[in-house]
């Protein structure tokens, strides 16, 4: 029931940018808007999605790869977290103490750049 209520307040408030990045993500369209930048590589389909020109995440069908750009602010997690909530419902990013986890499912891990989830 958390996640469900979690979801539910996630996508009520959610950028406008972010819910535009997301569009050109399922629709494997280069897009840039703000300071959010969606590029599709032809090749292999995988979609890259930087902010401010830091890649924050690659996202195949396979797996959603996140990075934090070398900048953990609060602008890099509401996008990662929009970013999940659309391709990995099941996980997000949250803070405690100024440190970066990862929860997925009812787990918690310590946010490492470049996590696979």
């Amino acid at each position: 029931m958390p996640t469900i209520l979690f979801t539910l307040f996630f996508l009520i408030t959610m950028r406008k940018v972010e819910m535009q990045m997301n569009t050109a993500i399922r629709n494997r369209v280069n897009w840039a808007g703000s300071n959010t930048t969606v590029m599709i590589n032809e090749n292999n389909n995988k979609a890259r999605v930087f902010l401010h020109g830091n890649l924050i995440a690659e996202v195949c069908n396979e797996f959603v790869a996140i990075f934090d750009g070398g900048w953990q602010s609060n602008t890099t997690k509401s996008r990662l977290n929009a970013l999940l909530s659309e391709f990995r419902p099941q996980a997000r990013v949250f803070q405690k103490d100024f440190v970066w986890f990862i929860k997925h499912g009812n787990a918690n891990f310590l946010f490492q750049t470049g996590s696979l989830v």
